[in-house]
């Protein structure tokens, strides 16, 4: 194994250990599950902006996380099929020019608001079996999202490009 795999591996290690703490601790006020879920460690959804690293450490961190807090195996199927597919959709937006620009950053944290959004209303209808209507599930989950990823994970993003670790992620690739 050489040197570039071991700090694959480390990187994306410290990231799922990162998101499951964040998720445990916010799950102990009851935020972390339910309709409307703010999940702080969804701010981390912006990493495969910076290393492809970030994606199995962003869903093996869901996984762990879910599991830990005893959810339904379709919440752990299908909640780490949305943050897999949320953070492929960040890595892929982050290669385009316009989003590697400063101002067109924060579309790369629409893909796990998307992911979730499209996902997340059925888990909650058939696993958890909440009445509300499918439409309104989505809006809660999107609500929540938006406030994670698009600002807390804006606030991120945008930090961790002014300092030199963004340099230091990016040496994953």
């Amino acid at each position: 194994m050489n040197k570039k795999d071991v700090r694959f591996i480390t990187v994306g290690a410290i990231i799922a250990a990162l998101y499951t703490v964040l998720t445990c601790f916010i799950n102990v006020f009851n935020l972390a599950n339910g309709m409307i879920q703010v999940r702080i460690s969804e701010a981390l959804t912006v990493l495969p902006f910076f290393t492809p690293a970030a994606i199995p450490g962003l869903t093996i961190g869901c996984v762990i996380s879910n599991l830990y807090m005893g959810n339904p195996i379709p919440d752990i199927v299908f909640g780490s099929l949305a943050t897999l597919l949320g953070a492929i959709g960040t890595y892929l937006l982050a290669r385009i020019p316009l989003c590697k620009k400063n101002k067109g950053a924060w579309i790369c944290t629409l893909p796990p608001v998307i992911a979730n959004g499209l996902i997340i209303p059925f888990v909650l209808r058939y696993a958890y079996k909440l009445p509300n209507p499918l439409w309104q599930l989505a809006a809660g989950v999107v609500a929540g999202e938006i406030i994670c990823c698009c600002i807390l994970g804006g606030i991120l993003l945008y930090s961790l490009r002014a300092t030199p670790l963004a340099h230091e992620l990016s040496a994953t690739e």
